[in-house]
C-alpha cells in the first residue's frame, strides 16, 4: 500500500474531489435547465439606486410575442435567491417566468437588510418590466420574511398581481400590512405544523393551533376554526383563501415536495397560461442532490489541495510524521471531551443574546447575527483557555513556520474559492444542501470578511490547540481521531438540536427565552456539518503537520466565509 505522503498520491485526492464536484454540478445543471429552461443572473437598480440581484428562470415558450405568466419568488431571512430554487424550477417547468430575488442585504443585493420593503416592490416592478411576462397573470410567493416582502409588494402595487402564496409567513405585524378578506388577492397560506414562529406570524402559542388563530380567521373572513384544504371566498373575485399545514418545520418548507406542491397547485388554479402538470410531478430534488454531491466534493477538494500544497518545496518544512496516539483515555480525558462538547452548545443561546445586545450591527461589524456568533466564539475561547489552565493539557510543539501555515491556509482557501466562483459564473449554481451553502461573497460581504476572519482565527487557534493536544492523541488511528474531533466540536450541538426538536415533536414548542431563540436554534443546525468539516480538516492537517495551527487557520477562513455569505447584512 502506498503511504499517504507518497508523491504519487499527493494530487490524487484533489482530483477525486474535483471529479465529484463536476459530477454534482452537471447533474444540478441539467436538472434545472431541463426542457430548455434558461437561468440568468440579473442585476438591476432598485429604490434609491440600490443594486439588486436575482435569478431569472425563463421557460422556452416565453417570448415577447408569447408572454408567459410570471412569479416573483422570495427567500426568507439569512438566505438568498438559491434557497428558492425548488419552487423556481417547478414553476419554470410549468411555463412560468420566475424571478428568484435576493432581498436587500442578502446575497448580492445591497444592504441594509429590511430597506425598501425588503426589495420586493423593486422585484415586482422588474418582473413586470420584462416583455416576456404576461402582466395580467403574475403571482407572488415568499417564504418566512420573504412572505412579508411579497405582501409589501402586493400592498404597494395592488393591481400588479393575481395570486399570492405565503410559505411559513403571514400578513400584518411585525413587518407587513394587515390582511383582510379582500387583501391579499387569492391567498394561499402554507404553515407547517411544527413551524418555529407561530407567535410572530399568527399570534398563537404553537403552530398546531394556527387554525384557531384570530389573526388568520380575520384574513379568511370567518369566525370559526379555519379548515385546512378548504377554499374560502371566491377565485373569480380575488378573495379566495386556503390553508395547508404540512407536518414539517419552518426551514423544511424549502425542501418539502408537499409544501412546494401546494404552491404549484394554487398558481395553476389562479394564473392563466403555462403548461399544467400534476403538483406531485417534481424534479427539483435532483438538482438539490447534485449541489449536495458537489458540496461533498468541495470538502474532499479542500483536503486534496492542502495535501498537494504540502508536497511543494515552499511548504515541505511543515510536514512531519503523524503524532503517535499514546495518551490514556481515563476519567480526565472523558471529562475533557464532555466539557469541550457541552459548553459551546450550552452557552450558545445566552451568549448570542448577550452578543446581540453588546455588538449591534455597525460599519465594521455589519451583520447582526454574525456578531452574535463571533461574540459566542470569543467567549468560548476564553472559557477554553481558562479550563486549559485548570486541567493543564500539554501545550504541544511550537510551530517553527507560522508564516508558512498562514500561507498554506490562504492558498488552500483561494484555490477552493476560485473553483466555487467558476461554477457560479458558468452554471449559476452554488454548493449547497438545504440552506447550508458556499457561494462567492458579494462586495459588501467581502469587505466584512477580514474582521470576522480574525475572530474565528482566534477561536479555532484556541479550540483546536486544546482538541489536538488533549484529546485526539489518545486515538492511534486517523479514523478514531476524526471521530473524537467530530464528537468534541459537533456532539454538543447534536444533543442540543435533538432536545429542541424532540420537544417540538412532543409538545409543538421548544425551549425559548427570547423572541429570536427559535431563529438561533435554526442557525445552530449549521454547526453540525460545519464543525464536522472543521473536525475532519483540522485532524488531517494535524496528522500531516504535527501542529494545530495550519488546520485552525484553514478552518477559520472557511467558517468565516460560510457565515458571512449565509447571514443578512444589516448595516449599509
Amino acid at each position: 500500500m502506498i503511504p499517504t505522503d507518497h508523491p504519487v498520491r499527493r494530487p490524487r485526492l484533489a482530483l477525486i474531489g474535483l471529479l465529484i464536484v463536476v459530477c454534482g454540478v452537471l447533474l444540478a445543471h441539467f436538472v434545472q435547465t431541463a426542457g430548455g429552461i434558461r437561468i440568468q443572473d440579473v442585476r438591476f437598480t432598485g429604490t434609491n439606486g440600490t443594486p439588486m440581484s436575482a435569478h431569472l428562470y425563463v421557460p422556452p415558450g416565453a417570448t415577447a410575442k408569447t408572454p408567459a405568466p410570471g412569479i416573483l419568488a422570495v427567500h426568507g431571512y439569512f438566505n438568498s435567491r438559491e434557497a428558492q430554487s425548488g419552487f423556481a424550477i417547478e414553476y419554470a417547468r410549468r411555463g412560468y417566468v420566475v424571478l428568484a430575488l435576493d432581498q436587500t442585504g442578502h446575497g448580492y443585493s445591497a444592504p441594509p437588510a429590511f430597506a425598501n420593503a425588503f426589495g420586493g416592490i423593486d422585484g415586482l416592478k422588474y418582473l413586470r418590466s420584462l416583455d416576456i411576462v404576461d402582466k395580467d397573470n403574475v403571482g407572488l410567493e415568499g417564504h418566512s420574511m420573504g412572505g412579508w416582502t411579497v405582501v409589501n409588494a402586493a400592498a404597494a402595487m395592488p393591481d400588479a398581481y393575481k395570486a399570492l402564496v405565503l410559505e411559513g409567513s403571514s400578513t400584518g405585524k411585525p413587518f407587513a400590512p394587515e390582511g383582510s378578506p379582500q387583501f391579499p388577492r387569492n391567498l394561499a397560506v402554507v404553515f407547517s405544523r411544527y413551524d418555529e414562529f407561530p407567535g410572530v406570524m399568527w399570534q398563537v402559542p404553537t403552530a398546531a393551533e394556527v387554525t384557531g388563530s384570530k389573526k388568520l380567521q380575520a384574513v379568511f373572513g370567518t369566525d370559526g376554526t379555519v379548515e385546512p384544504g378548504r377554499v374560502y371566498g371566491s377565485l373569480e373575485s380575488g378573495t379566495a383563501r386556503v390553508l395547508h399545514t404540512p407536518a414539517i418545520t419552518h426551514p423544511m418548507d424549502h425542501i418539502s415536495p408537499t409544501a412546494i406542491g401546494h404552491s404549484i397547485d394554487w398558481f395553476q388554479r389562479t394564473l392563466r397560461g403555462g403548461t399544467p402538470r400534476p403538483a406531485n410531478d417534481q424534479t427539483w430534488y435532483w438538482k438539490e442532490t447534485g449541489t449536495f454531491v458537489a458540496l461533498i466534493g468541495l470538502a474532499v477538494f479542500v483536503l486534496g489541495v492542502f495535501n498537494a500544497l504540502l508536497s511543494l518545496p515552499a511548504f515541505a518544512p511543515l510536514r512531519t510524521d503523524p503524532p503517535a496516539g499514546t495518551q490514556p483515555r481515563g476519567a480526565r480525558w472523558w471529562s475533557t471531551l464532555v466539557f469541550g462538547a457541552v459548553v459551546p452548545a450550552l452557552t450558545f443561546l445566552p451568549l448570542c443574546r448577550l452578543g446581540g445586545t453588546l455588538l449591534p450591527a455597525s460599519t465594521w461589524l455589519p451583520q447582526q447575527f454574525t456578531n452574535e456568533i463571533a461574540f459566542w466564539a470569543l467567549c468560548n475561547a476564553v472559557i477554553i483557555l481558562a479550563a486549559s489552565r485548570l486541567t493543564g493539557p500539554a501545550a504541544g510543539p511550537l510551530l517553527r513556520q507560522p508564516l508558512r501555515a498562514l500561507a498554506i491556509a490562504a492558498a488552500t482557501f483561494s484555490i477552493t474559492y476560485a473553483l466555487v466562483a467558476t461554477v457560479q459564473f458558468v452554471f449559476n449554481l452554488d454548493f449547497r444542501i438545504w440552506f447550508i451553502a458556499f457561494k462567492p461573497m458579494s462586495r459588501w460581504q467581502a469587505s466584512a470578511f477580514p474582521v470576522y476572519l480574525l475572530v474565528f482565527a482566534v477561536f479555532f487557534t484556541v479550540a483546536l490547540r486544546s482538541l489536538h493536544t488533549a484529546l485526539t492523541p489518545a486515538m492511534a488511528s486517523v479514523g478514531g481521531q476524526v471521530l473524537v474531533s467530530i464528537a468534541a466540536l459537533a456532539g454538543g450541538f447534536a444533543v442540543f438540536l435533538c432536545l429542541q426538536y424532540g420537544l417540538m415533536l412532543a409538545t409543538h414548542s421548544m425551549l425559548e427565552f427570547h423572541m429570536f431563540d427559535g431563529l438561533r436554534t435554526i442557525i445552530s443546525i449549521n454547526f453540525l456539518p460545519l464543525m464536522s468539516f472543521v473536525a475532519i480538516v483540522s485532524t488531517l492537517a494535524y496528522r500531516r503537520c504535527g501542529h494545530h495551527l495550519p488546520g485552525a487557520l484553514i478552518s477559520a477562513a472557511f467558517v468565516a466565509w460560510y457565515v458571512v455569505v449565509g447571514q443578512a447584512t444589516q448595516a449599509g
